[in-house]
């Protein structure tokens, strides 16, 4: 259980460690990597004086028990003066501000909690208290502008299975999901028990909003509670509160992404996808909440809609997801008319928080310089107020040059990406390349923070290599057209991008290219085992993470097997076999002289284990390539414990180090030294 601090002379946990390695500055490494923190969410208050956030804080493995970062909550003044309220070993999540506006309120699972239960921490100073609990935990919930009411979606409660204890546990394979439900809870007073009310709803609820004048609910619906349904088929449905009916439907189809009420209660701001085979929610809709109509806005406008929020009735504020950089905009719902602000070379945003009364709004945002950070701005202002510095350190540590380069592939198509040098770059020298191939691939590498521990970004450039983020074919940002132009064409113009990307650093005489490593997880990891298979005279070494070997068998072992048809693939395996069989790097194993290490977490629901166990079993087998194979015990389609990640991170750098730099031949040791028990870092001075 983790500790509330209303007030705290200085929290320095976990620096010292950090302190001693910025002393002997060699540029960014996998140890200031595990010590990143990041900022996680923001909402901004009601009088825009104050932010409330969530801050991811890697565990310290020199004292903390291994396991998923802990999210903590702190609130910034306009000054930047920010106060921890929570903290600790805690997970806090789903903030806002409660309708009397004098307490943040939060979900967490904290002390001897069974569920996620709901709290609040008084602004002025005082505890946190537990506000409610249900039975099933809560997953989100959202406040009526009414004082003491709010609607939450709660898992179902599962039958009693009173054999489970005589060894009959069997599982009913994706028949044993509980649907989410949306309930109600109110009270007539601060100290009044609080009452709930079950609306009965077909399908699975995974979120939903109060209208302002709290007679409506939106609501995001899906037929059953499987991952592909919440991609593929949620439904925007408006429930009448006093009758708990139905009373519309929105007439779109495709991805669903985040909505919002207007003021006025009469229509949604809806962001999705444009259709069943846009692989992105990033178009944006105005939904009439009476009859379900739905009209999108700005159809020529290219970037994706990240988050919008209503100014007022007939005015939306968006950012946008605009090529690697984020537009800051205004749009007219009336006219379409559109005005971007002057925050177009800003800080990359993820999130937004807006408040009409005031113009004021807060986002979540990087830079090349440092991870998501809390930033203020306003209609008047023409530059983004950057409020929070969760890692005071980086400025005491050389980061490497980045930029954003453009290059045409073989086919004439304008490809872009993200590029850093490396850290003691000299002209006229050629280094060794690392290219890592983001995920999806609908999203896309933006021109901010790009290091974490499998994306090795500044810790390559530290050690000598650039390091480049294509944004290949399929990538968003770019319109339909662009993030469509990968389907049905696995491992075709998509993946060339890829090796037109070697060819034009080579010929601007910046990278090696006879010394390519690649790297990606997930999309990206099946980019990594194409480029160690098909593509194997123009990479030296591979790192493939949480990837795909076998399309065959992954159709049939993955849980968003509608999203591959819908978004990716167009067809199924029995559709079109020699395609499948021909587009897996399984297929060309023989081929393969690529060394290639393979990482996968042994829980993972996407992309099953066994497409790494295919790869390497295949490749040991032919006998002709370097190859390795690690599993991660306990973690799914990426690692989350704090352990897993640095052991990736170490690895993936040896992998290219080895090959890309030293001696080649048979695979480096799999033991690893860590280095994590030089120094004990101070415990935080606390009052």
């Amino acid at each position: 259980m983790g500790t509330d601090f209303r007030f705290m002379k200085h929290y320095l946990g976990g620096l010292v460690l950090s302190v001693t390695l910025v002393m002997a500055d060699t540029g960014f490494s996998p140890k200031h990597d595990s010590r990143m923190r990041q900022v996680m969410e923001a909402a901004l208050s009601p009088d825009s004086r104050k932010v409330a956030y969530t801050l991811s804080v890697p565990r310290d493995l020199t004292k903390d028990k291994n396991g998923p970062a802990y999210r903590e909550l702190h609130v910034v003044d306009r000054r930047g003066r920010s106060r921890p309220f929570v903290t600790g070993p805690v997970s806090v999540g789903n903030i806002a501000w409660s309708p009397d506006h004098k307490t943040v309120t939060y979900l967490a699972k904290r002390g001897e909690d069974k569920h996620t239960a709901l709290y609040g921490i008084p602004v002025d100073g005082g505890e946190s208290q537990k506000m409610f609990e249900h039975e099933t935990g809560i997953s989100s919930y959202h406040w009526s502008h009414q004082p003491n009411r709010f609607l939450f979606v709660a898992t179902e409660k599962a039958p009693e299975n009173p054999a489970k204890d005589q060894g009959f546990d069997a599982e009913i394979y994706e028949e044993e999901l509980r649907r989410g439900q949306l309930w109600i809870a109110s009270r007539d007073g601060a100290e009044d028990e609080w009452e709930t009310e079950l609306l009965e709803l077909e399908g699975s609820v995974y979120d939903a909003q109060w209208s302002l004048d709290g007679r409506r609910i939106a609501v995001g619906i899906a037929p059953k509670p499987l991952i592909d349904h919440f991609f593929m088929y949620q439904k925007l449905k408006v429930v009448d509160v006093a009758s708990g009916k139905v009373v519309s439907v929105a007439d779109h189809e495709g991805k669903l992404g985040p909505f919002r009420w207007s003021p006025d209660g009469e229509r949604l701001a809806l962001i999705g996808g444009a259709h069943m085979n846009d692989p992105s929610p990033g178009r944006l809709f105005v939904v009439t909440a009476a009859d379900g109509t739905t009209q999108r806005m700005a159809p020529d406008y290219l970037p994706d809609f990240a988050a919008a929020e209503w100014v007022d009735d007939e005015r939306l504020q968006f950012i946008a997801d605009a090529g690697c950089l984020t537009d800051y905009g205004r749009l007219s719902v009336a006219t379409g008319e559109m005005e971007l602000s002057a925050y177009r070379a800003a800080p990359v945003a993820a999130t937004l928080s807006l408040i009409p009364a005031t113009g004021h709004f807060a986002v979540v945002a990087s830079t090349p310089d440092h991870g998501y950070e809390a930033f203020l701005g306003n209609g008047q202002s023409r530059k983004l107020r950057r409020l929070t510095d969760s890692n005071p350190w980086l400025k005491d540590v050389s980061l490497a040059r980045q930029e954003i380069v453009t290059y045409e592939a073989r086919d004439g198509v304008k490809i872009e990406g993200v590029l850093l040098y490396p850290l003691n770059y000299q002209r006229g020298q050629r280094y060794p390349l690392i290219m890592v191939v983001h995920g999806g691939p609908e999203t896309r590498v933006p021109h901010g923070w790009v290091t974490n521990y499998s994306r090795p970004g500044q810790f390559a450039a530290a050690a000598g290599y650039f390091a480049f983020y294509p944004n290949y074919r399929g990538s968003t940002g770019r319109g339909i057209e662009f993030a469509m132009s990968h389907q049905a064409d696995y491992a075709g113009k998509e993946f060339n991008d890829l090796v037109d990307a070697i060819d034009h650093l080579a010929d601007a005489g910046l990278v090696d290219p006879d010394k390519v490593g690649v790297t990606g997880g997930s999309y990206g990891g099946y980019a990594s085992a194409w480029c160690a298979t098909y593509h194997t005279e123009r990479f030296a070494a591979s790192v493939m993470f949480v990837g795909i070997s076998d399309l065959i068998s992954k159709q049939g072992t993955t849980d968003i097997p509608d999203e591959m048809y819908l978004v990716h693939a167009r067809k199924y395996p029995w559709n079109d076999w020699p395609f499948f069989l021909e587009r897996s790097p399984i297929y060309h194993i023989e081929k393969a002289r690529t060394p290639i290490l393979i990482l996968h977490g042994k829980d993972d629901p996407r992309v099953h284990p066994s497409q790494s166990m295919e790869l390497y079993r295949s490749l040991k087998i032919i006998g002709k390539t370097p190859v390795r194979l690690v599993w991660y015990p306990n973690e799914g389609h990426g690692n989350r414990r704090a352990a897993a990640r640095y052991d990736y991170s170490l690895r993936l750098m040896r992998w290219m180090d080895h090959y890309l730099k030293g001696p080649g031949g048979d695979p480096p040791a799999p033991e690893l030294e860590y280095g994590i028990d030089e120094e004990k870092p101070e415990q935080p001075e606390t009052e």
